[in-house]
């Protein structure tokens, strides 16, 4: 077992000491590991991920370990290609798996209060009691965090030879399709309800870099549970889905991590630590998908850059409106008094924020966390732009760099160019050859890209209004996002009103 090692709290929100010249990826400071992978890919949205997913599991034969936020047994891996013979739905088709290889071993770690949303979740919990009476098959409830922390991390590991790791969780609410259309039929919880389109990503990964999430996957059980697990054999055929292009080969990947201090542990803020060290590099543009848009240490970075004369373009992705009463009370009242502070540091007119729609008009639910700095680095993970993925929560982000002089930077540049343009493809219903254009046209300018592209009907980027700025510095207790843990009784509470408010 590989020991995990630790990076020390940065409290006062400092970017790394990174020369210019050096890589923004520094194992120990901006990252846990680098590691190698023959083959890397992002999955955007999870239509494809489901599926791809699937057909990488067919292929297990000796350990899968799920980590994960919250699960839903019932979800449907692929609504238009069930294989015949198999169970279409999450729960059935991994039992299946085991029934068909007794070497098999699947094992599943959510975060504990996650539970509470699971038990509400009609046949779900029998399935969990299925697999809890197997030896091959383990669900297990993760409480090895501080009061109020959350366990964020949404990855799939199958015989360390392949992995998965992003912002996708294994439950319901998130299958969309790249086209967000309007009612589509197949956008439906396994009760019947419809929900809205839904944008998310993820990354795959094979060799070293998906047997070091293996390394990570089998300490957050072995923290959990206290059982040791050894790794896989070695040997295991190629289980990299036929259909996923490779985006990138014999790439080096940088394994980013947040954990709370807990219990002796010291805790890990590699995630904050790579933000501000990329922000303070960026030249031209810096591209933002999220969640949320709160975090008061990436705030307090991107107003610096906005005060500079020749700073770089920020444009920011965001949900219209926070999910559930208690998300919006709490992320929204963070995001409006960011935006005010932004808007003020805003002297040059360097920054966008934007929202999806659909070609009707209506909101595009954005649960992608991505990073992309000019050319030079891309982070997909699990991590939110709030105050808690910075510090409190578990958290892990895969992220790639350009690095200067390094034999494959060149086709790392321009793959990252290619993806954050194929990203906003996706958002303004266009090619990534005319986003690229586009671009090119305003002479480097993102912002002018997209203005230029967007529409004012149809499926687009619409603006999200800044508030007026009152000039006030940002500080903690204004943000309500905590940066310090909440009690348990209050994270309690808030998940079972939200959860009936949206029954």
């Amino acid at each position: 077992m590989t020991e995990i090692s630790k990076t020390e709290h940065h409290p006062q929100h400092v970017a790394p000491a990174i020369p210019g010249s050096a890589p923004l990826l520094q194992p120990g400071l901006t990252c846990w590991r680098l590691e190698h992978a023959g083959r890397l890919a992002p999955i955007v949205d999870a239509a494809p991920y489901f599926r791809l997913l699937r057909d990488a599991l067919l292929g297990a034969r000796h350990s899968v370990l799920f980590i994960g936020w919250e699960f839903d047994t019932r979800i449907k891996l692929d609504p238009d290609t069930p294989l015949p013979g198999l169970p279409d739905r999450l729960g059935p088709f991994l039992s299946a798996l085991v029934e068909r290889r007794p070497e098999l071993s699947v094992r599943v770690l959510q975060w504990n209060l996650g539970l509470i949303g699971t038990l509400v979740r009609g046949t779900t919990p029998l399935h969990l009691l299925n697999w809890m009476t197997s030896r091959r098959f383990q669900y297990r409830l993760d409480s090895a965090h501080p009061p109020g922390a959350a366990h964020h991390q949404k990855i799939v590991v199958i015989d360390d030879a392949l992995a998965f790791c992003g912002g996708i969780d294994m439950t319901n609410d998130r299958w969309d399709t790249r086209h967000h259309k309007d009612g589509d039929p197949r956008r439906v919880r396994p009760s019947g309800r419809a929900y809205g389109a839904f944008h998310d990503a993820t990354m795959a990964v094979d060799g070293p870099a998906a047997a070091a999430l293996g390394d990570l996957a089998r300490e957050r059980w072995r923290r959990a549970t206290g059982e040791q697990i050894e790794p896989p054999p070695a040997a295991s055929p190629d289980l990299w889905p036929h259909q996923l292009a490779p985006f990138l080969r014999d790439v080096v990947v940088g394994i980013a991590r947040t954990e709370p201090a807990y219990h002796g542990r010291v805790g890990v803020r590699e995630i904050e630590a790579l933000h501000l060290a990329a922000i303070a590099a960026a030249r031209r543009a810096i591209y933002v998908e999220g969640q949320y848009f709160a975090a008061r240490c990436i705030g307090e970075a991107l107003a610096a850059r906005l005060r500079e004369p020749d700073g770089p373009e920020i444009v920011v992705i965001n949900s219209q409106r926070a999910r559930g009463w208690v998300e919006e009370k709490a992320m929204g009242a963070a995001r409006e008094r960011l935006l005010a502070y932004l808007r003020e540091a805003d002297r040059h007119c360097r920054f966008r924020i934007y929202r999806p729609v659909t070609a009707n008009g209506a909101p595009i639910y954005v649960h992608a966390k991505v990073l992309v700095i000019d050319d030079r680095l891309l982070r997909i993970g699990s991590a939110n732009l709030n105050n808690r993925s910075m510090g409190l929560d578990t958290e892990c982000d895969l992220a790639i760099e350009a690095r200067s002089g390094a034999a494959d930077a060149a086709a790392v540049s321009q793959g990252i160019t290619a993806f954050r343009n194929a990203l906003l493809a996706e958002h303004l219903a266009t090619d990534p050859g005319n986003v690229a254009d586009a671009v090119s046209r305003s002479g480097g300018s993102l912002i002018r890209a997209v203005e230029a592209l967007r529409h004012e009907s149809g499926r687009t980027l619409a603006p999200i209004e800044v508030p007026f700025a009152d000039g006030k510095p940002l500080r903690e207790g204004e943000l309500l996002d905590p940066e310090q843990p909440e009690p348990i009784w209050s994270m309690v509470m808030h998940a079972f009103h939200d959860r009936i408010r949206r029954g």
